[in-house]
């Protein structure tokens, strides 16, 4: 697809790690067997007390795109991403988590598309898979396009999928919250002017992670809420018609 310098631009792979021993390994060779070649991963760990940062290590000591960077102290998810942020030198950034994957092309044919269309905000669909690796059978879609509005009613976008053109967007950097880091990241880019746009063919691998389902669901809705309300300071009534837009869409999810 892409056969000249000027069509390999470096991509930023930005990993954070905390207790990742497990799946970090699987992680990082998703992102080697990658068809497209030019990308940096930087991974850095927060402050793991396991054996994630040795692994790492080996990695990185075999092939120098791979860069450690090891906190001392525990400071969060959005605190690790940003450190990453800060090392990165592509234009394009990729967010991909300690226990996802990726299929092979992700990078190329993502890196394509967005190039193609000038699209500076893109993301992709995914499947979920369990604990072991092995396919849940669901997919989840990418619609073809979301503004910011669309955003506030459903979240619709994987962070392993995400791509986002820098020099397009300029730099961005997560918000120091403890939970829906990305997903606030990804409105503040859709208020700035930067849809995102979907390719809807799944390149990247959700592992979900044994937890209680119920609970999960009850907290993201109490995440999303404050969202609304106390960071992009929402108005009680526009919070309630985008919370209820929320609710439908996640029930309709969970109940198909």
């Amino acid at each position: 697809m892409m056969n000249t310098a000027s069509d390999s631009p470096l991509v930023s792979v930005i990993t954070p790690t905390y207790f990742a021993e497990r799946f970090i390994g699987q992680t990082i060779d998703s992102v080697l067997a990658q068809t497209y070649s030019n990308w940096e991963m930087i991974i850095t760990d927060d402050a793991s007390k396991d054996g994630t940062i040795n692994i790492i290590k080996k990695y990185e000591e075999d092939d120098s795109r791979i860069k450690l960077v090891a906190l001392e102290t525990n400071h969060g998810a959005a605190h690790a991403r940003n450190i990453s942020l800060q090392q990165a030198r592509g234009r394009f950034i990729a967010f991909l988590d300690s226990d996802d994957m990726w299929f092979p092309e992700k990078l190329e044919i993502q890196l394509y598309e967005m190039l193609r269309r000038s699209w500076a905000f893109s993301f992709t669909s995914y499947i979920t898979v369990d604990e072991n690796g092995n396919d849940i059978d669901r997919t989840i879609q990418a619609p073809k396009q979301l503004s910011y509005a669309d955003m506030l009613k459903h979240n619709d976008i994987g962070c392993l999928t995400v791509m986002i053109d820098q020099q397009q967007t300029g730099e961005r950097y997560m918000k120091p919250i403890k939970a829906r880091q990305d997903y606030v990241l990804w409105l503040e880019l859709a208020k700035s002017g930067f849809p995102a746009y979907g390719i809807n063919r799944p390149l990247a691998k959700y592992r979900e992670l044994t937890k209680s389902l119920s609970s999960n669901k009850l907290e993201m809705a109490k995440l999303n809420w404050r969202v609304y309300r106390e960071v992009e300071e929402l108005s009680l009534i526009k919070s309630l018609y985008y919370f209820s837009h929320f609710a439908v869409n996640k029930l309709t999810k969970y109940s198909s």
